[in-house]
């Protein structure tokens, strides 16, 4: 398992369009590097409604780090808006949204449906799926 990310537009789907895969050559079974242009994919998105999903490894149901939740916050910080983030194992996902008053006091929402774009971050993520 290698960690995967994808930055998706929600402006017209509720299920979301994947605009960027995130796939830097350093990533690893415990980290997603940051990147320029992955900011530059998000920075040029910003008037859109966004998401982000990232893989964790293993299976069951995800949870945020304390570095996914001060990722977060800083990347809604400096765009002054609020996304969706969803954290997504080999047979679960989660999302995730500010839910406040602090700053790292982000929320777990219900999953209704998973987006076709789900499999394919599994994929990138590179999972034994037995």
């Amino acid at each position: 398992m290698i960690e995967a990310g994808v930055l998706v537009d929600l402006t017209e789907d509720p299920e979301g369009v994947p605009i960027y895969w995130h796939l830097p050559i350093n990533r690893n079974t415990i980290a997603l590097p940051d990147s320029r242009p992955l900011w530059d994919v998000i920075w040029e998105n910003r008037h859109k409604d966004l998401g982000f999903a990232h893989s964790h490894p293993g299976s069951g149901t995800p949870g945020p780090s304390h570095e996914d939740m001060t990722t977060f916050a800083a990347i809604e910080a400096a765009l002054g808006k609020r996304l969706v983030w969803w954290i997504v194992s080999s047979d679960s996902y989660i999302d995730l949204g500010w839910a406040g008053p602090h700053k790292l006091s982000y929320r777990v929402g219900p999953c209704m449906f998973q987006p076709s774009w789900v499999e394919r971050l599994r994929v990138e993520s590179e999972y034994q799926i037995k």
